[in-house]
């Protein structure tokens, strides 16, 4: 067991988790240990619950979701619908190009019910059911669009999943893997591109050498990338595994960020894996394959 830690002190039950695996290496079905004496020491990123959260995050978890109103906003309806954003849906009103059961609609915050008819630009729309589909991600394949051409994209993973428009969630370069979020939900798209985020990810992170134990503490008090300061919740050495395989607990939705700490460092990262994002794991989920969200996960996820 190592005796090097990011932060702290070592739990006494972290300390006793005997289990040797890893993720990240092809395995997915099995269950890697975070490294004693690291914040993750004995706990289980894959496991149904991976984090013990606070009393009151715990009983907002559990609370049912509100039955939703069957009236929502105009703009809001437009932007369900796959048209426009909701920035764009509001010159579009403005400009008097959407009507609703027949008459031009111009009012801002206007609300509609689901059963009218709405024309955008001359066209009936209709707003698609909201889908929250996860993806365990390859290698080799890219979130990007135009400027990087020649790589397979994402979506060709999930094109057979659903007949919605889904889009990732965030970006995720070829060499990155694990867990990856699709929907045509906007909002949570763009809740979870934000840059101040309050949901966790883990990353197994592999380097080209061992991780100095100066260096992991040195970085578990935050490190500077492109005159920022960034917070690093929790680092650690995976119990068990070579001091090259490290956990890293980050909220950034930005993954370049994982091989910047290092790099930083003058580490080379081989291979990033993330294997928690906002309190979903890749139990069950082997690599390349994908499965629809619960309807608990969904609350989860809009309660963050």
């Amino acid at each position: 067991m190592e005796n090097n830690r990011g932060r702290g002190n070592a739990s006494g039950r972290g300390g006793n988790d005997k289990r040797n695996t890893r993720g990240g290496s092809g395995r997915d079905g099995q269950k890697p240990s975070y490294g004693k004496p690291g914040s993750f020491a004995g706990k289980k990123p894959y496991g149904d619950k991976p984090w013990q959260l606070k009393k009151a995050e715990a009983k907002k978890a559990k609370e049912a979701a509100k039955p939703e109103s069957d009236e929502i906003r105009l703009n809001k309806y437009i932007s369900n619908s796959g048209m426009c954003s909701r920035r764009d849906a509001d010159m579009y009103i403005q400009s008097g190009n959407v009507k609703v059961n027949g008459q031009i609609v111009t009012e801002m915050g206007y609300k509609v019910k689901l059963a009218d008819k709405v024309e955008f630009d001359g066209a009936v729309i209709k707003p698609e059911k909201k889908e929250y589909l996860l993806l365990n991600k390859p290698k080799n394949f890219t979130t990007g669009g135009d400027a990087e051409k020649g790589l397979r994209h994402v979506s060709e993973l999930v094109k057979n999943a659903s007949t919605a428009s889904l889009e990732p969630v965030g970006r995720m370069d070829k060499n990155t893997t694990g867990l990856l979020l699709f929907t045509n939900d906007s909002d949570m798209l763009r809740k979870f591109t934000q840059p101040n985020q309050k949901s966790f990810k883990i990353y197994q992170v592999s380097l080209d050498k061992n991780l100095k134990s100066e260096d992991l503490e040195k970085m578990s008090k935050g490190v500077e990338l492109d005159g920022h300061r960034l917070f690093i919740d929790e680092i650690s050495y995976i119990e068990n595994s070579p001091r090259t395989e490290i956990g890293l607990k980050l909220r950034t939705p930005n993954v370049r960020v994982v091989r910047s700490i290092f790099e930083s460092f003058g580490y080379t990262v081989v291979k990033v894996d993330r294997v928690f994002f906002a309190g979903l794991t890749k139990k069950n989920l082997p690599r390349g394959n994908y499965r629809f969200l619960n309807e608990q996960e969904i609350i989860n996820l809009k309660n963050i």
